[in-house]
């Protein structure tokens, strides 16, 4: 069986970070490609942890996952922006 998900990278310094989106998983590497292969690694372990635990179907029905036959069908993103709200000063202290 094979799952996807939708998989944001972004640079934190000078580590890479690989974020799944639909599962809430992230990893880091040093590179892209490695913090693409230490995401999948996380997943893998994420998944097959949940199965043991009994919650794995709950997790992906909340994660909106949908199962057809042999498959694990993800869910379709109408769109993904970024997005600027002013915040009010008192909370802007960076």
């Amino acid at each position: 069986m094979e799952i996807q998900s939708t998989i944001r990278v972004f640079k934190e310094g000078r580590t890479f970070v690989a974020h799944a989106l639909e599962l809430d998983v992230a990893s880091c590497g040093t590179t892209k490609e490695r913090a693409l292969k230490n995401l999948k690694e996380a997943i893998r372990l994420f998944l097959e942890e949940a199965e043991k635990m009994g919650t794995l179907q709950q997790i992906l029905e909340e994660a909106g996952y949908t199962k057809r036959k042999a498959s694990v069908i993800s869910p379709k993103f109408i769109s993904v922006q970024r997005v600027s709200l002013p915040l009010p000063l008192s909370h802007a202290k960076v």
